[in-house]
């Protein structure tokens, strides 16, 4: 498998398989059993974030099996309401009993992983492979899920070993924000 930065050729495959994991798109067993990706991320918008190198894709052989967004908050022209709710609440999300707004930080997410991928490391390759491109940019990689989302709260917090630093609500929606050290030793700067 070859994690790499995506590249603009990538949208179309990309844009097919954030469609085929959208919340819309799935039955409610579904989205209990995979868990699932939302927001409004179609081929033009995908080449365009490639182009800006913050999505980062899991090859195999030239078929996408997964895709990880990875963008610092300053990149979003034009940032979605989860993620200006996020940014708002900076002051009260810490890390480390500092606020999150004063640690350099990247958005983690989107993440997606095909299903014929599923239970291969997929996930775990592009959330290391996000560690790696985040060092010497960022202290934290930041996420935020839906709470609904149990699985993809199991496989970053349980799994991956992202710690919750708060949540925040957006109507009838509430996320956990979650967060690891970019650097080995877990603590920023050292």
């Amino acid at each position: 498998m070859d994690y790499r930065h995506a590249v603009a050729t990538d949208a179309p495959a990309m844009a097919e398989l954030f469609a085929a994991n959208h919340y819309d798109a799935l039955t409610e067993r579904e989205r209990a059993e995979q868990g699932f990706v939302q927001g409004a991320f179609g081929t033009e918008s995908l080449r365009s974030m490639a182009e800006q190198g913050t999505l980062l894709v899991a090859d195999d052989d030239g078929h996408l099996a997964g895709l990880l967004g990875l963008a610092t908050p300053e990149n979003l022209t034009s940032p979605p309401p989860p993620i200006r709710a996020l940014l708002a609440a900076q002051d009260s999300l810490h890390w480390q009993g500092r606020p999150l707004r004063s640690i350099p930080f990247l958005l983690y997410g989107p993440v997606v992983v095909a299903a014929a991928y599923r239970g291969r490391g997929v996930a775990r390759g592009l959330f290391t492979a996000a560690l790696r491109s985040a060092a010497g940019r960022a202290d934290l990689l930041i996420a935020f899920i839906e709470l609904s989302n149990q699985t993809s709260w199991r496989v970053h917090v349980d799994g991956f070993g992202m710690t919750p630093l708060g949540d925040f609500t957006i109507g009838s929606r509430t996320y956990g924000v979650v967060g690891v050290s970019t650097h080995p030793e877990g603590s920023p700067g050292t």
